[in-house]
């Protein structure tokens, strides 16, 4: 795999999970409760929260968090048929 291949998949699956969170609310906000619009508009909270060091002079915050629904998984699993079509 070309270093070109590896960049745009990293990319492509980066923002479909960010528009498929997207997406995922904006269809959620217009369902009628139930269970579909539970589907579209629950997600998964993975990474950890922020952590801060204080110091005299010094502030130090690291935190990483990543929200998947289902329409992300959705778009990340289109993104990688995509690119098994298209790249192998």
């Amino acid at each position: 795999m070309k270093k070109r291949e590896v960049i745009f998949l990293t990319v492509a699956l980066i923002l479909g999970a960010v528009v498929g969170g997207l997406l995922g609310e904006l269809i959620g906000s217009f369902l009628p409760d139930g269970a579909v619009k539970t589907l579209f508009t629950q997600s998964i909270d993975i990474g950890f929260k922020n952590f801060s060091a204080e110091f005299y002079a010094l502030s130090f915050t690291l935190g990483f968090m990543v929200k998947i629904n289902f329409v992300s998984v959705l778009l990340i699993i289109f993104v990688i048929v995509y690119f098994r079509w298209w790249y192998i």
